[in-house]
C-alpha cells in the first residue's frame, strides 16, 4: 500500500501538470487568433485590449475566493470542477458574435474558473509531495512553458485551416477530457493534524491553534501590506504580470502585422524563443538561488531584482525594423532573464511571513498582481491606436521593469533580514 501511495503522487503530478498546461493554453489561444476575432467581429484594438483586461480583473477578484474553496472543500473536486467549467466556456468562445459575448466567456466564465483551480492545484500537489516538493514544483512549473509555447502554434495553425472559432471548441474539447480523466483518476489527501505539522516545513513548530485557526479573507492582504519586503515583492509581481499579459497578448499580432506571419508562425514564434529560454533560466536562477541563499537570504530578491533589469533592457530593442532573427534574440533574452524573478517569487513570500497565512498571502499577491497586469491589454492597446504601432510599446514595458527591479535591489538590503528574522524568531 506504502510502495502504491509512493507511485500515485507522480501520477498526481501528472494529472495536474497537463491541467495547468491546459490552462495556460487556454489563454494563449485568445491571444494567437486575436487579429483573427478583431478583424471577423469588426473590432478595434482597444476593446480587443479590454476583453483581455476584463478577463485578469475577473481572475484577480475570484482568486481569493478560490483559496478559500480550496482549504474548505475538496481539492480533487474544486480542480476538477474548474477545469470543466473554464473547457466548456472556451469551447463557446468559439461561437461568440461581439464584444459582449466575449466579455461574458473569456472574462467571466474562464477568468473564474481558472482561478478557483490555481490555489486548490498547488495544494493538492504539495500534500503529496512532502520530501520531493521542490523538484515536484519545479516539474510542473515546465507545463506553464509548453502550455503556452504548443497553444501558441496549434492554435494557429487550426485558426489558419478551420477559422478561429475551432481553435477555442478544440482546445475546449481537450479540456473537458483532461477534467473526465481527473473526475476518474484524482484522489484527495486525507492527512490529519498532527502529520501536517511534520510536513510543513517548519518542524512541527505549529500550535493546535495555528493548525485549526481558519484565516479570514483579508488576513493575508493586511500581513502583506504590512511587511515591507512582502509590498515591495507585490509591487514587483504587479508590474511582472503588467508587462507578461501585455506582451503575450500583443506580441503575436505584432509578428502578424508588422512581419506579415501567419497566425500559426506568430502564435509559435512569439513563445517558442522566450519560454524555451525561460525554461533554461528558471532552473539556472533556481539553482543559484538555493546555493547562495544558504549564506546570504537576501540573494533571493537580489536575483530577482537583476532578472527585471535585465530583462528590460531587451524590451527597449524592440522594434519593427529590426531583422526578425534579432527580434527573436530579444525575445529570448527578455525569456531568460524573466524566468530570474519567476523562480523566487513563492520562497521569497514564505520566508518572510508566517506559515499559516501562506495561502492567504499568496492570494493576496496573486490578487494585486492580476488587478495591475489586467490594465496592460487595454493600455497597450490605447497606446497602439494612438501611436499607429506596437513598437513604441515595447519601452515602456521596460521602463516598468526597471522602476521594479531597482525597488527590489533596494528592500533587499533594508528590510529582508529583518522581515526573515521576525518571523523565524
Amino acid at each position: 500500500m506504502k510502495g502504491t501511495h509512493k507511485h500515485y503522487k507522480w501520477e498526481v503530478l501528472a494529472l495536474l501538470w497537463m491541467a495547468y498546461l491546459l490552462n495556460q493554453a487556454d489563454r494563449q489561444v485568445f491571444n494567437t487568433v486575436l487579429p483573427a476575432i478583431r478583424d471577423s467581429l469588426g473590432i478595434g484594438d482597444t476593446e480587443v485590449g479590454l476583453i483581455a483586461t476584463v478577463f485578469n480583473l475577473c481572475y484577480a477578484f475570484m482568486v481569493p475566493f478560490g483559496g478559500m474553496a480550496g482549504d474548505r472543500f475538496s481539492r480533487k473536486w474544486v480542480t476538477t470542477i474548474a477545469i470543466l467549467f473554464w473547457s466548456v466556456a472556451t469551447m463557446f468562445t468559439g461561437l461568440a458574435t461581439g464584444v459582449v459575448m466575449l466579455i461574458i466567456l473569456r472574462s467571466v466564465a474562464t477568468g473564474g474558473g481558472e482561478a478557483f483551480f490555481g490555489p486548490a492545484n498547488y495544494s493538492l500537489l504539495g500534500q503529496y509531495h512532502t520530501d520531493t516538493r521542490a523538484r515536484a514544483m519545479s516539474i510542473h512549473q515546465t507545463s506553464y512553458y509548453v502550455g503556452v509555447i504548443l497553444a501558441g502554434w496549434l492554435a494557429g495553425y487550426i485558426a489558419d485551416k478551420l477559422g478561429w472559432q475551432y481553435s477555442f471548441i478544440i482546445f475546449g474539447a481537450a479540456g473537458v477530457v483532461w477534467g473526465i480523466v481527473m473526475a476518474v483518476r484524482l484522489k484527495d489527501k486525507k492527512e490529519e493534524i498532527a502529520g501536517q505539522a511534520g510536513n510543513d516545513g517548519d518542524g512541527g513548530r505549529h500550535s493546535r491553534h495555528d493548525l485549526e485557526s481558519k484565516p479570514g479573507i483579508f488576513d493575508g492582504f493586511k500581513t502583506v501590506f504590512t511587511t515591507p519586503t512582502a509590498l515591495v515583492l507585490t509591487i514587483g509581481f504587479s508590474g511582472f504580470i503588467f508587462v507578461i499579459t501585455g506582451y503575450m497578448t500583443w506580441v503575436p499580432a505584432f509578428l502578424q502585422e508588422e512581419f506579415g506571419q501567419t497566425q500559426a508562425a506568430a502564435g509559435f514564434n512569439s513563445m517558442f524563443w522566450t519560454y524555451v529560454a525561460a525554461f533554461a533560466g528558471v532552473l539556472l536562477a533556481g539553482t543559484l538561488s538555493d546555493k547562495i541563499a544558504v549564506r546570504d537570504r537576501k540573494v533571493r530578491m537580489v536575483i530577482q531584482g537583476i532578472g527585471l533589469i535585465l530583462g528590460a533592457a531587451f524590451l527597449f530593442f524592440v522594434n519593427a525594423g529590426m531583422s526578425l532573427w534579432l527580434i527573436y534574440a530579444c525575445f529570448a533574452g527578455w525569456g531568460f532573464f524573466r524566468a530570474f524573478f519567476d523562480a523566487n517569487i513563492y520562497t521569497v513570500l514564505y520566508d518572510v511571513t508566517p506559515s499559516r497565512l501562506h495561502a492567504s498571502c499568496s492570494s493576496a499577491l496573486i490578487t494585486t498582481g492580476f488587478a495591475v497586469g489586467a490594465l496592460a491589454p487595454v493600455i497597450l492597446g490605447a497606446m497602439k491606436e494612438s501611436m499607429g504601432s506596437l513598437s513604441a510599446t515595447f519601452p515602456v514595458l521596460g521602463v516598468v521593469w526597471v522602476v521594479c527591479g531597482i525597488l527590489l535591489l533596494v528592500v533587499s538590503r533594508t528590510h529582508y533580514q529583518k522581515d526573515y528574522d521576525k518571523i523565524n524568531k
